[in-house]
């Protein structure tokens, strides 16, 4: 149960546009003592912060370790996307959790938004939060679902306004020809990742949580209190949060093997003239798209164009990001072939073999409790897991945890090795369905 010290600019934030637009980035310091709380909490993403943050208002004495630093991974480098929704359907789960608890889960996700924009709010964390996101048909037959998704969004009670946007107006949406529609959503949006992460941290710290950076954890103790052993001190704590999603590694291999690290990756331009911004997304949207190897953009707040996507499952990093990515880029905007990349980067997202997140105690160890696998949804579904976590530590129950605790996961078989490829292979069978759909 050991997790890898990280060396030299490893443990520094990546060379992203957010790191480099999210001002002065705070330092918390290096665990050196032996400390007692009622929670202590591993990982320094928004799963861990937010836990944290809960935890300390309801009153729990919480202590986070990070082994980086706060924001460090997906956390404070993804697409910036606020996006309703859990993940894929989750209507297939109904024989594990009722009618009743899919249900739950659709407005979970929903919900889940809210729970961002209300503590953006208390706390008020400047993080270019905008309103507005817009769903992309690849294809007639996907833009046509869009009528039932529509419907059932109405079916829910959701307050915002949607609506479908026909091929022959999307120009209203993007400046782009290769959309056969789309599905407009002013309930969601987007924002600066790092800025919010930070700010919550600052928050939770102001709440009296002990937070901890450059504090790799290096051995768990499981019991009634559980010992959670640093190289230069040790908590121990009632209660232990697990929110490592992609960078768990063997630390707890109960874990470990549900959840497989994947690569994506992320440009953005050169600040763009307004007039050209304008054009390219009328209406300051998040957009994304429904391919399985999906494209994610946005403008930023200083007007570049932040493109992602290309999830990454062999394990390895393309040896040029700006090279990789820059094709998507122009396939989707031909306009931009003479515009310059200014950032480049990638990091690690936790995906699930049947891409519903992780959230639930350990059996063997019920005062153990995790978060993971949020498999591209992170943004909205870490807060709301943070806060049923917290719930259940509180009180000692949460009917939220329950129901996502009732949907089953597998181990990716073949080990740590043999893990990425697979699951490669299951991708490019999934992708080749749909070229040929």
């Amino acid at each position: 149960m050991t997790q890898a010290k990280p060396s030299g600019s490893a443990s520094e934030h990546a060379r992203s546009y957010y790191a480099a637009s999210a001002g002065p980035l705070p330092g918390y310091p290096i665990l050196n003592a032996d400390l007692d709380a009622d929670v202590c909490v591993i990982g320094g993403g928004f799963t861990g912060v937010n836990t944290a943050l809960e935890l300390a208002q309801r009153g729990l004495s919480v202590i986070l370790l990070e082994a980086r630093r706060i924001g460090w991974g997906a956390s404070g480098r993804n697409g910036g996307q606020l996006i309703r929704g859990i993940g894929h359907d989750v209507s297939g789960f109904a024989r594990h959790v009722g009618e009743e608890g899919v249900k739950y889960l659709e407005r979970a996700g929903i919900e889940s938004v809210d729970v961002v924009r209300q503590r953006i709010a208390e706390h008020a964390i400047d993080c270019d939060l905008r309103w507005g996101f817009c769903e992309l048909a690849n294809t007639p037959a996907q833009f046509a679902a869009f009528k039932s998704e529509q419907a059932r969004l109405a079916d829910l009670g959701y307050e915002h306004p949607t609506r479908r946007v026909g091929p022959k107006d999307m120009h209203q949406i993007v400046a782009s020809e290769v959309y056969a529609g789309g599905l407009l959503d002013m309930g969601s949006g987007h924002l600066h990742p790092l800025k919010l992460v930070l700010g919550e941290a600052r928050a939770a710290a102001s709440l009296g949580v002990r937070l901890f950076e450059q504090s790799p954890v290096l051995e768990l103790v499981h019991g009634n209190c559980v010992e959670v052993r640093c190289a230069t001190g040790t908590v121990r704590a009632a209660s232990l949060v697990l929110g490592c999603n992609a960078h768990l590694d063997e630390l707890e291999p109960r874990l470990s093997g549900k959840v497989l690290p994947a690569g994506s990756y992320i440009i953005t331009t050169e600040p763009l003239p307004e007039t050209l911004a304008t054009q390219l997304i009328p209406q300051n949207l998040a957009l994304c798209d429904q391919k399985v190897g999906l494209d994610y953009y946005r403008l930023t707040a200083d007007r570049r164009l932040l493109f992602g996507g290309a999830c990454h499952y062999s394990g390895r990093d393309p040896a040029d990001i700006g090279a990789y990515m820059r094709p998507k880029l122009l396939k989707v905007f031909p306009q931009l072939q003479d515009v310059a990349i200014d950032h480049q980067w990638g990091g690690q997202i936790g995906i699930t073999a049947n891409r519903f997140p992780q959230v639930g105690r350990l059996r063997q160890f019920p005062n153990v409790y995790y978060a993971q696998g949020y498999s591209g949804h992170g943004l909205n579904v870490t807060h709301w897991a943070a806060r049923l976590l917290a719930e259940a530590i509180h009180t000692g129950h949460s009917r939220g945890l329950d129901v996502f605790s009732g949907v089953p996961h597998m181990t990716f078989p073949g080990g740590p090795a043999l893990r990425a490829p697979l699951l490669a292979l299951g991708m490019l069978w999934h992708r080749m369905r749909e070229i040929l759909a």
